[in-house]
């Protein structure tokens, strides 16, 4: 019997998430909140003994950064990465880089609300939640999901609305169900997975 395991982990605060900016493609790295963040889901995952085969993360440096403390914190620094831009956040477009309450100024409460809230609108130039949907899916059933199936334990670090679209997935939520769900960050949620790909359990290791 395989374990069929698969961890889901948001990358800790990023410089940009503590100025309150839109960030998505934009590369900004960790803060030390951050770090301290990658440091415990590591030590929490350790804590559970769980350790891995494999892992994947986006091209940003803020998922890869976190990834990189986690191993350490685990022991597992010889670990093979699979790093995809299929996995980056949401691209926020005209958006990134603002100050989201300057963005509020120039376009609206409500339509920035809509843009960051909605499903399917996507702000100038950028991914509504549904675009990015359909870039992380495929790389989610083609790459990751035979790992988890064929019993290697892999690890994802990635983005908030990256992982939502694999948590919609999983969970087998609404639209509406998986923009309700938050995600909190450097928090590991844990799925072990029955054979046909569906979740046995789910444990969320939020504090």
């Amino acid at each position: 019997m395989s374990d069929r395991l698969l961890v889901l982990v948001r990358h800790g605060q990023s410089e940009w998430n503590l100025k309150n900016l839109f960030t998505g493609w934009k590369d900004p790295d960790l803060t030390e909140r951050g770090c301290a963040e990658a440091k415990e889901a590591g030590s929490r995952l350790r804590a559970q003994g769980l350790t891995f085969d494999v892992a994947f993360t986006s091209a940003l440096t803020r998922a890869q950064h976190t990834l990189d403390i986690m191993l350490k914190e685990m022991g597992q620094s010889g670990l093979p990465i699979r790093k995809h831009q299929a996995l980056n956040e949401r691209d926020y477009g005209d958006l990134s880089g603002l100050n989201k309450d300057d963005a509020r100024k120039k376009w609206g409460e409500e339509q920035v609300h809509i843009w960051r809230r909605s499903y399917d609108v996507p702000p100038p130039g950028g991914e509504s939640l549904k675009d990015t949907l359909a870039r992380t899916l495929p790389y989610f059933v083609q790459e990751i999901l035979p790992c988890v199936l064929r019993g290697e334990r892999t690890l994802v670090v990635a983005h908030g609305n990256s992982l939502r679209a694999l948590i919609m997935v999983l969970e087998k939520l609404t639209p509406e169900g998986i923009l309700a769900r938050e995600l909190g960050t450097g928090v590991p949620v844990i799925y072990r997975l029955n054979a046909d790909a569906t979740v046995a359990s789910v444990l969320d290791l939020a504090s």
